[in-house]
């Protein structure tokens, strides 16, 4: 009896499979599964097309140039030039290795911004105005011109007089820089941002003098508005060295650098939710031993 049930159930999924009387597959003719994948084809095909024509809409938005939508940023980022993964510079005078890396770090870095290079791709300028270079309506003013920032102004902290610079001799130099923000104007004419760099609290007694290169440590405002990577492709990002002349040594040192602004129209705000907004926070330490 259990041989019978058995075979009776195996013959009742082959006919649900292939019916050889009906001719159906699965439980449905020929026609019924061509009308059904004619069906998904139509539906699947309409939800490519809205999916293409959304896209092609969506791309004659865009500009190549520059964002459609900017939100209004009052304060751009800051970042260091050395930097490890921690915002730390920590070496060892006596330890040429502990402090190769960081002084290779700023040789590549700076490699751009060697003087014979900036006279080939980029203007110089005039000082402490806006470099304006705007469109004409339709008709694009590309690719923009960009002004020199020679590595030569950097003075002590370029790498050229000191090639350790001053990493060997336990007064390090720090390089700061703006993050890129299309259409930044942070200034007014004749009044450029400035870096200033202080310990924090609990270190304040620890820093001693400071050095900032160009003099005064500014921004100047040749170098803005910057344009886009496309549209000034030569663009080169202003920098502010920052020289410790006289570190506590053997002590970890809490530096916090500011951009700050003489300017009547604009003024940067500094947020503690955002330690890189219009800041920037590392930690040196020099060992003599």
């Amino acid at each position: 009896m259990a041989k019978d049930d058995e075979k009776k159930e195996t013959g009742e999924w082959k006919e649900f499979f292939w019916n050889p009387r009906t001719h159906e597959l699965l439980g449905r003719t020929a026609s019924s599964w061509g009308l059904i994948l004619l069906f998904y084809l139509i539906f699947y095909t309409f939800l490519a097309g809205m999916f293409c024509l959304t896209m092609y809409v969506m791309l004659l938005t865009l500009d190549d140039y520059k964002p459609t939508w900017q939100d209004r940023l009052a304060t751009p980022g800051m970042m260091i030039r050395p930097k490890g993964d921690l915002l730390e510079i920590v070496y060892n005078m006596k330890n040429t290795e502990s402090w190769d890396t960081y002084v290779q770090a700023l040789d590549n870095f700076l490699a751009p911004y060697n003087d014979s290079q900036q006279v080939m791709k980029n203007d110089a300028c005039v000082p402490d105005d806006y470099f304006i270079q705007e469109d004409s309506g339709e008709v694009r003013n590309n690719p923009k011109r960009s002004c020199q920032f020679n590595r030569t102004m950097l003075e002590e902290c370029s790498g050229l007089r000191d090639h350790t610079y001053g990493y060997q001799d336990g007064k390090p130099c720090v390089l700061i820089k703006l993050n890129r923000v299309i259409g930044l104007r942070p200034g007014e004419k004749g009044r450029s941002p400035y870096v200033t760099c202080r310990a924090r609290k609990e270190d304040s007694d620890k820093i001693g003098p400071i050095t900032y290169f160009p003099p005064n440590g500014s921004f100047n405002l040749m170098y803005y508005p910057y344009y886009g990577k496309r549209a000034q492709v030569n663009y080169s990002q202003p920098l502010v060295a920052v020289k410790f002349m006289n570190i506590t040594l053997n002590t970890d040192v809490n530096v916090e650098c500011t951009i700050n602004s003489n300017s009547n129209n604009t003024q940067f705000k500094i947020s503690e939710r955002d330690k890189f907004a219009g800041r920037v926070i590392f930690k040196l330490r020099i060992d003599t031993e």
